[in-house]
């Protein structure tokens, strides 16, 4: 992410899920390659005192191999399946204090695990950016994604995802942000400032 921008906290809410009374025990982040989705759940969670998962950890743990090798040797549909498994099994746990997870890119653009995630009444926050910056993270890092390719192919998939991210209960803009203020936009859009 660039470096801080000054301005006011830009929090878009939707009407997806509310936050239950007492607060979340349990927040999801999504959004597009490179909106530093992993990074700032990291941050929230230290901020909040709260644990952090990446879905991705977890399906690499389930599968034995890392995301790459699993959509070489079973394609985007078997990386989805397993995608929805380990959420699946994520919402069926209960834990005794309040996380934050990371969602893989097309994670939330999967119709069926936003049901599961609709169905939980899990707050989604949406951290979004103009596909132009997000290419250049992603440039940035080292390895490429399995999905990444060249920026007119990124902007078409952003193009195609974000409907999906815009079903979130709240949007956060990453543009020119560093990943601490980033996490406490999120913060305060789930109230927890």
């Amino acid at each position: 992410m660039g470096s801080p921008s000054a301005g006011v906290v830009l929090c878009f809410s939707h009407t997806m899920a509310t936050l239950r009374p007492g607060g979340p025990k349990l927040v999801f982040l999504v959004g597009f390659m490179g909106a530093g989705k992993t990074s700032v759940a990291r941050a929230l969670g230290q901020k909040l005192g709260w644990s952090f998962e990446d879905l991705d950890d977890r399906i690499e743990a389930r599968e034995g191999q890392p995301i790459h090798r699993i959509f070489e040797t079973s394609g985007e549909s078997g990386f989805r399946q397993a995608e929805t498994a380990a959420l699946r099994e994520l919402l069926a746990e209960t834990r005794p204090q309040p996380y934050v997870v990371a969602l893989g890119g097309g994670a939330f653009a999967q119709a069926q695990n936003v049901d599961m995630i609709e169905q939980a009444a899990v707050p989604v926050i949406f951290l979004d950016g103009p596909p132009e910056e997000l290419f250049q993270r992603c440039e940035a890092e080292q390895g490429k994604r399995p999905l990444q390719s060249d920026l007119d192919r990124f902007r078409d998939l952003y193009q195609q995802r974000r409907p999906a991210y815009l079903r979130a209960a709240h949007r956060v803009d990453t543009a020119g942000k560093d990943v601490d203020e980033v996490a406490m936009e999120v913060a305060s859009c789930l109230g927890l400032l």
